[in-house]
């Protein structure tokens, strides 16, 4: 398309109309001629037909006085350069300074800032007097730390402080990485009776029901009365994870953490996780650091809140085989103290791993291999609850049983009286898949946060230093705090260590 031969009236029809009216203007008067001859030459600037009619209309109008066309086109010429038009003459004649005094204005009053006594009616600080009403009060005195405390992210509040890992990095972030995750090797175990005493063999571990789907129905609050609840036992139970690695002379040269497996899960989960509290001992001797287990204080318990964990232990026992429990027999002197724990190496990244992790019970397959199954419960699931069963009971089933490499899970739901509803048996592989098409959470996610966690513990910690890592609120941050002391069961730990080096 040739652009030249076209001619665009960007004014349209409004400018060939103004165009006319001005030139039948002109010819009423010779000082309306002017400015019409004026627009007619603008016109003609722009490239449209509205300038050639008003020219014509102008020479027939004043065709008999050629010196007054002449000097039209002469005024035509001068006016197109002056594209301001008559404002612009007013615009030049301005001053150069105001002939108006500058206006005074009165002095500002601000409310807003106070001294204090000073707020509210009748007590402000002016010629009126002093206010009416008392002053309020007493203050809390003003820290010497301005900016920090509980309300900012940046508080500085324990003089037992170390150091911190902000959880700034995104989970888009985080996805990126991948983290190798080497397959759990059970190397050791150990049993805990009736009683308390441990045996470092595999006495306490239970044989799984394969039949518990026909008991879908049974009441979970059988045996209530009988039930022995678990004992704290704080250091010393990490102690007997301690004492089943030298009873196995398992080598801890080229490990970096011992820990329970209940630490890890933990550190996983607050990939995700972020309104839970946790805090956990951190003590390196030798090169190996030592996490040991700290149980926060929790609020007293009601009579629902022990019902409803024991309808966990109810169900892990419908869920086992008993020989001493014959068939037909109500459940009875549930004891939450008599455990059974594997003892299994893994790495985590470029982290070698020594944990400790409670089984529930096992199964064997056709050929005679020996697989654990961790049991759950939870209440029914309804509209207002799956999400958020999916997105923090699933990840926190999923870490459990992926950290130990137990291939399965069985989860008994049951109502709000505690009755057994259904059974439900899970493959801890195709848990992700689940939750991966509603992306709640992802497994590498969590695998890369405790990659981060473990890399920057184990650079940050020294050698014969005790620690406290905790995670608590404003949940931003895991702060590494400086402890008094090491707990026995680790000190004894590493002195016999050395006494069989020595001898």
């Amino acid at each position: 398309m040739d652009f030249s031969e076209q001619d665009v009236d960007i004014f349209g029809e409004e400018q060939d109309k103004g165009t006319h009216q001005e030139s039948s203007s002109s010819s009423a008067s010779s000082s309306s001629s002017s400015s019409s001859s004026s627009s007619s030459a603008s016109s003609s600037s722009n490239g449209s037909e509205g300038g050639e009619t008003s020219s014509a209309g102008s020479r027939s109008a004043s065709s008999s006085d050629a010196e007054k066309g002449e000097e039209e086109e002469v005024v035509s010429e001068v006016i197109e350069t002056d594209i301001f038009g008559s404002d612009n003459e007013d615009y030049c004649k301005t001053l150069a300074s105001s002939p108006f005094s500058i206006p005074v204005l009165p002095p500002i009053r601000n409310t807003n800032n106070q001294t204090r006594g000073g707020f509210g009616r009748g007590r402000w600080q002016n010629d009126r007097g002093p206010g009416l009403l008392p002053r309020p009060g007493p203050y809390p005195p003003r820290q010497q730390n301005y900016g920090f405390g509980p309300k900012f992210s940046n508080a500085r509040h324990d003089d037992r402080f170390v150091s911190e890992l902000k959880l700034s990095k995104s989970e888009e972030t985080l996805s990126r990485k991948c983290i190798a995750f080497q397959e759990p090797c059970e190397l050791a175990c150990y049993s805990r009776v009736e009683g308390g005493e441990v045996c470092f063999d595999d006495r306490s571990l239970r044989l799984f029901n394969r039949l518990i789907s026909e008991d879908v129905g049974a009441d979970l609050n059988e045996g209530f009365d009988s039930f022995v609840p678990k004992k704290d036992l704080g250091s010393e139970g990490f102690g007997d994870l301690l004492a089943c690695i030298r009873d196995k002379s398992i080598p801890l040269q080229n490990i970096h953490f011992v820990t329970f497996r209940n630490n890890l899960n933990k550190i996983l989960a607050t990939a995700y996780i972020r309104h839970e509290p946790w805090e956990m001992g951190v003590h390196k001797r030798n090169g190996v650091v030592y996490l040991d287990v700290h149980k926060l204080p929790e609020r007293p318990q009601s009579e629902l809140d022990r019902r409803r964990c024991y309808w966990g232990y109810c169900f892990e026992s419908l869920a086992t085989e008993d020989p001493r429990r014959g068939d037909g027999e109500p459940i009875s002197n549930v004891d939450a103290n008599v455990e059974f724990c594997s003892v299994i190496k893994t790495k985590l990244g470029a982290h070698r791993i020594l944990m400790g992790a409670e089984m529930d019970c096992c199964d064997s397959t056709d050929d005679g291999r020996r697989f654990y199954i961790e049991l759950k419960t939870s209440r029914e699931l309804d509209y207002h609850t799956e999400e958020r069963y999916e997105r923090e009971k699933l990840l926190k089933f999923w870490i459990q049983s992926f950290l130990a490499g137990v291939p399965y899970i069985v989860i008994g739901f049951r109502d709000d009286a505690g009755k057994l509803v259904r059974t439900e048996r899970l493959r801890t592989k195709d848990i992700t898949q689940r939750v991966k098409m509603k992306s709640y959470w992802q497994g590498g996610v969590c695998l890369a946060f405790a990659d981060e966690v473990l890399c920057w513990l184990y650079g940050t910690v020294k050698e014969n230093q005790d620690y406290l890592l905790q995670f608590a609120s404003p949940f931003n941050r895991l702060e590494l705090l400086q402890a008094q002391s090491c707990p026995d069961a680790i000190a004894n730990h590493v002195e016999q260590l050395q006494a069989g080096r020595d001898s």
